[in-house]
This record gives structure tokens, C-alpha cells and sequence, in this order.
């Protein structure tokens, strides 16, 4: 893996920073602040990043929010102190994609990265409850915006499927296609075909894989 470790306790990153290394991972920056965050994040295009939330020189979840505008093909996870219920929602409203608190073990952060990298959303069972409710509400709420057919081209988009394919599979023109594209891309507020699957699937609307 290739890792970005952005925290401004030094100690920890030069820990982490070793222990990552010492099993052949690539550690392409280790930062001390949010501000630093950003660039170094869309100039090394790492395959995670690992955040902290309270730094100074620019908060995480602002960092994490600004990143994923930037690049929604980024995966960050939050690796923090702080296990307010409002903090975690923010997170993952951010576009985070994993939640883990300091005392983690080693081995549980290198499993949540690993994780992490393959797609996976990564949350301690603790502070899942936090989500609920409001993952039920989004979910409600977009099916209910969006149509039977937008929710399909959806669903195959996810799949993987090009505008070709999903014209062929649902026996429309490409261009009825991208017309339920803009649609869709207007009623969840996404930029593009992956930031709208990223962002239905942290909704809880579609689904990938089996």
C-alpha cells in the first residue's frame, strides 16, 4: 500500500511511519496538518490516508472534506482521540471512509487500511449506532427522490457497466442513458460517475458486488 499519515503528534507518524515501512508498505508522506493535507494528498495520490481530526494548520474533517471535492477516488480514514457521536457523522459526511480511535492496536489499523484499500467502509461496532439512524433517513430520503429506472442505471453503473452497456441492458438510447445520469448526478449532488457511486453506496441505495 501506499500511505499518507497526517497527524501533528510526530512521535505517532514516525511510529506508524516504521512499523508500515518494516512491512514493505510505502509511506509517501507523513504530515502534520490538514493545509498540508490537501496538496500533498492530490500531488502523491496515495491509496489511503490515515487523519487525525483536531491539528492545528487546518482540522481533519475539513481536510478530508476538501480532498474528496478534489478527488472522490480518494480513501481516507480517520485515526483519532475523539469518539463524539456528531464528529463520526461528520467524518463520513466528509467522505471519509473508516473511523477508528488512538487506542487501536497496530494490527486493527493496518487491517482497517488493507480494508480500507479494497473499498470496505470501516467503523469500531461502538460507534456504528451513530450512523444508523442517519443512514435510514438518507436512504429514505434519496429512494424517494430518485426513479425506479435512475435507481437501475444506478445499480448497473456500480456494476461497472459503461453507457453502452446499460443502454443495451435496459433497452434505451446512450443518450436516454446520460439523461438519467445528469438527473441522478443532480439529485445526490455528485460531480461524476464515481463520486455518484461513492456517494449511493455510503447512502446505503445501491450496493457493490455480490
Amino acid at each position: 500500500m501506499r500511505i499518507m499519515l497526517v497527524d501533528d503528534h510526530h512521535l505517532l507518524r514516525q511510529s506508524l511511519k516504521r512499523q508500515l515501512e518494516d512491512l514493505g508498505h510505502e509511506v509517501v508522506a507523513d504530515v502534520a496538518d490538514g493545509t498540508s493535507a490537501i496538496s500533498f494528498a492530490l500531488n502523491k495520490q496515495p491509496d489511503i490516508i490515515l487523519m487525525d481530526i483536531s491539528m492545528a494548520g487546518g482540522d481533519g474533517i475539513s481536510a478530508c472534506r476538501a480532498i474528496m471535492e478534489a478527488d472522490a477516488r480518494q480513501r481516507i480514514v480517520m485515526l483519532t482521540m475523539h469518539v463524539e457521536t456528531e464528529l463520526i457523522r461528520k467524518s463520513f459526511k466528509a467522505g471519509a471512509i473508516g473511523y477508528l480511535t488512538k487506542d487501536a492496536t497496530f494490527d486493527e489499523v493496518l487491517k482497517a487500511l488493507e480494508m480500507a484499500c479494497d473499498g470496505d467502509v470501516i467503523i469500531s461496532p461502538e460507534f456504528a449506532h451513530a450512523l444508523l439512524d442517519e443512514t435510514d433517513d438518507m436512504r429514505a430520503h434519496q429512494e424517494s427522490i430518485l426513479s425506479e429506472r435512475e435507481m437501475e442505471v444506478l445499480q448497473l453503473l456500480a456494476d461497472g457497466q459503461s453507457t453502452p452497456e446499460i443502454a443495451g441492458n435496459m433497452f434505451i438510447s446512450q443518450k436516454t442513458v446520460k439523461n438519467h445520469l445528469a438527473s441522478i448526478y443532480e439529485k445526490i449532488d455528485a460531480r461524476d460517475r464515481t463520486h455518484a457511486v461513492i456517494r449511493a453506496v455510503k447512502m446505503g441505495i445501491i450496493k457493490i458486488g455480490p
